[in-house]
């Protein structure tokens, strides 16, 4: 069941993902006890709420490489340190949180790098606001929206250039500790 929630992202629309989570960080909902904790009047359409937002659409994209790392490690490295009498605390900060370190960079790597692309949910939780909550992928489609190409291609070939380089760069890291990267 929580695998599922978690890979809801990967299919669910991003405005419908993103609708839910306005919704929930609305004053209604949780929003009314994050806006006065953050000292704002309003959590959505807010950078913290964009960081939240972003968090929750890229769960998968982090989740599913860490997850990896810890399957691909198995039980042994873990039995021999229970053998050893290590606690189950320091059994995972010594033995499997080390050895899980690739995945947990790639998981870090590619959900930064989805989130810099999104657009639906980022659309929805943080709105448009010039200097507080635009970013790159709604800066596209301002610049196509009112013709102007050339700084859409600009900032379009920036973001490609970026993934192509977050890519190799998780794929080249993944080689190097000896798994796949997807």
């Amino acid at each position: 069941m929580v695998a599922t929630i978690v890979a809801l992202p990967l299919v669910l629309p991003p405005t419908v993902l993103g609708f839910y989570i306005l919704v929930a960080l609305g004053p209604q909902a949780l929003g009314g006890w994050f806006g006065p904790w953050f000292g704002m009047r309003t959590f959505a359409f807010s950078f913290e709420a964009l960081v939240v937002g972003s968090v929750i659409s890229s769960l998968p994209f982090m989740v599913q490489p860490i997850r990896n790392s810890f399957e691909a490690m198995g039980r042994r490295p873990l039995e021999v340190a229970a053998t050893l009498r290590a606690s189950p605390w320091d059994r995972f900060v010594t033995v499997a949180l080390p050895l899980a370190i690739p995945g947990l960079l790639t998981g870090a790597v590619l959900g930064f790098a989805h989130t810099v692309g999104e657009f639906g949910v980022i659309l929805m939780i943080g709105g448009n606001i010039p200097g507080e909550t635009k970013v790159l992928s709604i800066a596209i489609y301002d610049f196509v929206e009112t013709l102007r190409w050339r700084e859409a291609h600009i900032l379009s070939a920036g973001m490609l250039a970026f993934s192509f380089v977050v890519i190799l760069a998780v794929s080249l890291l993944a080689r190097r500790s000896g798994r796949r990267a997807f």
